[in-house]
């Protein structure tokens, strides 16, 4: 009998998350099994103890996966269980906390063929502010930018200090240069779209981020993009299918909408677990490979 492909997902909150067992189990593990509440010093022993109970040619057909919702304790759980590892035994591993690796790479994969096709226009100088960037979508989304050379404006919208810290985690641990700027009034999001070409709408379901009026108002903005599908939209105008339509004013501000985002993100998750199924040695994917896999299934 053929070993069994089997995925252990593991998070650090209460619950893992229904999505993520689904998605896993229709690409077609056998069997997917959660882990709840675990801590970053765990991880190892959890590891090993996957690795060890199958023979070295298994661990194609073993892997973990590591959700939540802290991007970078997702990376520091994916780093801990690579060192793990002890040759030749090793396994597959994915991170997609909240899923908002893969959700990021499909929002940013869906801007960057919009802004190419549209505007003639590339990712690398492209002047980028990403609200809700506290959230995990919206650091994830700002990381891949950054890294794709755009400039980023991360935007807190309770204020500097917390977006703050943030900015400061991605230029320690990424090694790129962003920014971070005060969205806590109408006035201050003013400030911020007047030198901006790309929002990027990562705040939290049910709440509006952007009125029609503010998009209407921000002379530079060639495009626009929400990831949340619950009323009412982040962006006021924008129709959750969007795909390059235009936005209600003048300035033919160019809108993504969610389910447009959504439906990359689902075939990007899909595909990174069938990649897993079907490698022929060990592999590991984050955000990087994510956006790899969004961009080609966007082209």
């Amino acid at each position: 009998m053929a070993d069994k492909h089997i995925l252990h997902l593991l998070t650090p909150l209460k619950h893992m998350s229904p999505f993520d067992v689904n998605m896993a189990l229709d690409a077609g593990f056998d069997a997917a099994l959660a882990y709840t509440g675990v801590t970053l010093d765990e991880v190892a022993g959890l590891v090993q103890d996957a690795m060890f109970s199958r023979a070295p040619k298994a661990g194609i057909r073993t892997g973990m996966f590591f959700g939540g919702k802290d991007a970078i304790l997702a990376l520091d759980m994916l780093s801990a269980a690579e060192k793990a590892l002890v040759p030749p035994f090793g396994i597959s591993f994915f991170a997609d906390p909240a899923g908002s690796f893969t959700t990021a790479a499909a929002m940013m994969a869906c801007i960057e063929k919009l802004v190419i096709e549209k505007k003639n226009r590339a990712l690398r100088g492209l002047k980028i502010a990403v609200f809700g960037a506290t959230g995990v979508v919206g650091f994830s989304a700002a990381v891949i930018a950054a890294l794709e050379g755009a400039e980023v404006t991360l935007v807190g919208y309770d204020g500097v200090q917390r977006v703050s810290g943030r900015a400061q985690a991605i230029r320690e641990r990424f090694g790129v240069s962003v920014q971070a700027a005060d969205g806590s009034d109408d006035s201050r999001k003013a400030g911020i779209l007047a030198s901006t070409e790309v929002a990027l709408c990562a705040g939290r379901a049910g709440v509006r981020v952007l009125t029609r009026a503010q998009v209407a108002a921000a002379d530079h903005l060639i495009a626009a993009a929400d990831v949340n599908a619950v009323p009412p939209s982040g962006i006021e105008g924008l129709d959750l299918m969007a795909n390059g339509a235009e936005l209600p004013g003048p300035q033919g501000v160019l809108g993504i909408g969610p389910l447009a985002i959504g439906n990359v993100k689902y075939r990007t998750e899909f595909g990174l677990f069938r990649k897993m199924i079907t490698a022929t040695r060990p592999v590991r994917f984050d955000f990087r490979d994510a956006f790899r896999l969004a961009r080609e299934l966007h082209e």
